[in-house]
Parts: structure tokens; C-alpha cells; sequence
């Protein structure tokens, strides 16, 4: 069935992630996707073909579609993160193929960052490994809504319903364990196609979804309109025209929610309030924007207001604190070490910021935390105390994950050391106000 203009415009998105360990048939399984559900051009299955001949395969290997890299075609590996996209009548799919390599965990992070799905691949044969586990938790603290176990590979046993059954049973117990709200098992083989797209006949003892009618039929809930209302500035626009000599706005994205004409709101980190005076979405005077538009505010009153500033409705703006707990997944191969100086970059905002504490790390073969281990290094996932030289006005992750995460930076060479999602526990007022006269022992 052809795929027409007015099909996909009523037609919802989807974004989702692949991942699982070395050898597991991610690539396999996107390539059977995109083969199965003719999304793959004519030209791309000729070059994939010739690939497979070339290396003496007689069948063309599916996973060539995604494996775009020259290194990653000659070693038979993932090592960046491959998106694609395509679209059935019923919804359109943005994908991320990551990696399944321990040392490559820091892209499976970046693509499951703003994934509602995440699809975690097993091979039967060898069952839930350390990388399954390592996945499912980065799952977890990204608050990835829905997760779906694919045991591939059900040709090689056979097609057993006792080994998919095991499998899911751990993964299931062990997902569930991290907090993550939704799991969905499904046997699959990616290389000859079974309940990919098409239900398998070798599997007549399951009656589930296949992989691809449960990703047209979750549930889609990315409604950032629902969120609390969050608008980093990014630019501060003010011309001082003849044409127009008195206009300032402010210039950005919204994160999160929604704003009005009229509304009162917060200028964070200050806490100065104003009211909504105006709003320009495209050339034009709106009264309402909502997420993810750009768009310029123009405010009632003249405030000191820049790049890296947060505007928020005045009865709920986010709370402003120096003193940061999150739950970070370091992705440099240089540890991350308590005293160290970092860069926080939050939404448009980067402030200078230093290691306090790393009070603990996770294990993941039994979750339990590992107490006060010094360091964090590649790969680890961890609890971190970071204090700020500004305050910054940060949300929850569990409530925001746009406005809840951030990047510690390091300040030498810009390279990204860790991604954080704060946790809900701030220092309390007076306990910051106490932290002040600690400030000599963290100099800036």
C-alpha cells in the first residue's frame, strides 16, 4: 500500500531506540524493518546486494543499511548512532540504531535521550548479559516510557517457547526493579524475518504483537504541551531601529508547556516577575505558543534578562539551587573524579561547577550501590553532588526531561564528561545558605 502526503499528516511520530549487546542482530533487525515494511529505495537494496556479494554472502545483509560506516562495515560492528526514518499509514518512526560495544554505551545514552521507546535486543542463545542489564538501566534513569524485549535469534533454538519464556521472565523482573513502567517480550528472528513485521509460523504458541504492530499501536504520550512551562532565552533581541526603538524580546525555544498573552511569570535564576506583554511566532503577533516553537517574548517590564535565563509561569517556576544531585552516565574515557572543575551546561546556560561528592555507583548485576568509589569511568553510572558558581533553576528529570538533564563539561577541551538527570532532592535554603561560607574551600 502506497504511503500518501494527507495518510502520514494524520499520522502520529514515534521515536525509538535499538540496543543490546555485541552480535545481538540490532542492525538485522532495523534492516528487516525497513526491508519488510518497503522502506528501503531501490538503490539502497542494489548497493546493499552487491555489499553482501562482495563479501561472499549470497543473501543481501540487512544490516548493511544501517552500518553506513566504512569501519563499521568491515568489522561487522555499530559504532555511531544511525538514525533513520520511515513511515507506515498507520505512524511515522524516527530510529536510533545504537551500539551494543561496552565502550560505545555513551550512544546508546544519546539515543535514547528523547526516545519514548527502546527496543533491547537478546540473543537467545546466550540469554540477559551485563550489556542487556547495562542497557536496561540507562533505559530506566531516561525515563524511556516503554521498553520492548526482542529474543533474537529463536531460529538457532529452535524456536523453544522454555528459552523465550526464561529470558523474559528475568529481563522482565529485573526491568522492572529499575522502575521501568512498561515491558513488552516478543520472540523474534530478524534474519529470516519472523514476527518482525510479519507474524512467524514457526512460533504458533505465541500471540502477541509483532515487533513493528506494537510500535504503530503503543501509546504516544510526548505531549510537551502538558509539561510545566519552561522558556530558556537564548538571544535578546533588541534592534533599536527608527523603525522600532523601544522593542526588546527575548528569542528561543520553548522546552516545555505553554505560554499566554498576559500570564505573569518568574525571571529565573533572579526571581523577578513580570507579565507576558506579547508574543512573535514567524513575523506574526500570536496570543499563545506552546512547545517546541520559537518564538520571541516581549515583557512588561525592563529586566536584566540574558542568554542562559529561564522564564516560567510565576506560580510554577522550578526551584533555584548551587547544590546539584543527580544520577549521571559518564561517557568520557577520562574518569570523573570529586574535586574536579566542570562545566554545567544546562538547557541555554553554562556555568563553571565543581565535583563535591560522588557518594555512590551502580552495580548492575544486583542494583545495589556501590558507596563512595572516588571516581566514575567510562560506561559507569553513578550519584554525583555538583556545586555550581550560579544558581540554576532545575526540574526534576521525573518531571522534565527536558529541563531535568544536563551536560558536565570539561572546561580544558569542551569535551562531554558526563550526562545528568537531577533528582528531586535539592539542598534545602538554609542549607545553602550554610554551603556560602564553604565558598573558599571551592574557589572558582
Amino acid at each position: 500500500m502506497t504511503t500518501t502526503a494527507e495518510q502520514l499528516s494524520a499520522t502520529t511520530l514515534l521515536r525509538f531506540a535499538t540496543a543490546g549487546s555485541v552480535d545481538d542482530g540490532k542492525s538485522t533487525l532495523v534492516g528487516r524493518l525497513l526491508h519488510d515494511s518497503k522502506s528501503v529505495l531501490t538503490d539502497q537494496l542494489e548497493a546493499v546486494e552487491q555489499a553482501s556479494l562482495n563479501r561472499g554472502q549470497e543473501a543481501p545483509d540487512l544490516a548493511l543499511l544501517t552500518d553506513g560506516l566504512r569501519a563499521e562495515r568491515e568489522q561487522g560492528i555499530t559504532i555511531d548512532v544511525a538514525y533513520r526514518y520511515f513511515a507506515t499509514t498507520r505512524r511515522r518512526f524516527i530510529l536510533a540504531d545504537t551500539p551494543g560495544h561496552v565502550q560505545y554505551t555513551r550512544n546508546m545514552v544519546t539515543g535514547a535521550s528523547t526516545a519514548e521507546l527502546a527496543v533491547v535486543l537478546v540473543d537467545a542463545r546466550n540469554g540477559v548479559v551485563e550489556q542487556t542489564r547495562r542497557h536496561a538501566a540507562v533505559a530506566a534513569l531516561l525515563r524511556v516510557p516503554h521498553v520492548v524485549l526482542a529474543v533474537n535469534k529463536m531460529d538457532l533454538v529452535d524456536y523453544a517457547e522454555p528459552v523465550f519464556a526464561a529470558i523474559a521472565e528475568e529481563f522482565t523482573a529485573y526491568a522492572a526493579s529499575l522502575g521501568v513502567p512498561e515491558i513488552t517480550a516478543i520472540p523474534i528472528s530478524a534474519l529470516a524475518g519472523d514476527n518482525v513485521v510479519e507474524p512467524s509460523a514457526h512460533m504458533d504458541w505465541y500471540g502477541g504483537p509483532t515487533v513493528l504492530e506494537h510500535l504503530e499501536t503503543v501509546p504516544v504520550s510526548h505531549d510537551l504541551t502538558a509539561c510545566h512551562a519552561r522558556f530558556p532565552v537564548q538571544y535578546v533581541i533588541r534592534p533599536q531601529s527608527a523603525e522600532h526603538p523601544d522593542y526588546r524580546g527575548y528569542a528561543g525555544q520553548i522546552a516545555a508547556g505553554v505560554f499566554r498573552v498576559g500570564e505573569p511569570v518568574s525571571v529565573l535564576p533572579s526571581g523577578r516577575t513580570t507579565t507576558i506583554t506579547g508574543i512573535d511566532a514567524l513575523g506574526e503577533s500570536v496570543d499563545i505558543a506552546w512547545a517546541p516553537q520559537s518564538v520571541t517574548l516581549r515583557l512588561a517590564d525592563d529586566i536584566d534578562i540574558s542568554r542562559g535565563d529561564l522564564i516560567a509561569p510565576a506560580d510554577d517556576a522550578p526551584p533555584v539551587t548551587q547544590d546539584v544531585e543527580a544520577t549521571v552516565c559518564h561517557v568520557a574515557d577520562q574518569p570523573l573524579s570529586v574535586g574536579q572543575r566542570v562545566l554545567l551546561k544546562h538547557t541555554t546556560r553554562t556555568v563553571k561547577a565543581i565535583v563535591k561528592d560522588i557518594p555512590s555507583r551502580l552495580t548492575l548485576d544486583d542494583l545495589s550501590q556501590h558507596p563512595a568509589p572516588g571516581q566514575l569511568v567510562a560506561n559507569d553510572i553513578g550519584r554525583v553532588v555538583v556545586r555550581t558558581a550560579e544558581p540554576l533553576a532545575l526540574d526534576a528529570y521525573e518531571d522534565s526531561r527536558r529541563t531535568g538533564s544536563f551536560l558536565l563539561i570539561d572546561p580544558a577541551d569542551g569535551t562531554t564528561l558526563s550526562a545528568g538527570m537531577a533528582g528531586a532532592a535539592f539542598a534545602a535554603a538554609a542549607e545553602a545558605v550554610v554551603a556560602a561560607d564553604d565558598d573558599a574551600e571551592w574557589d572558582f
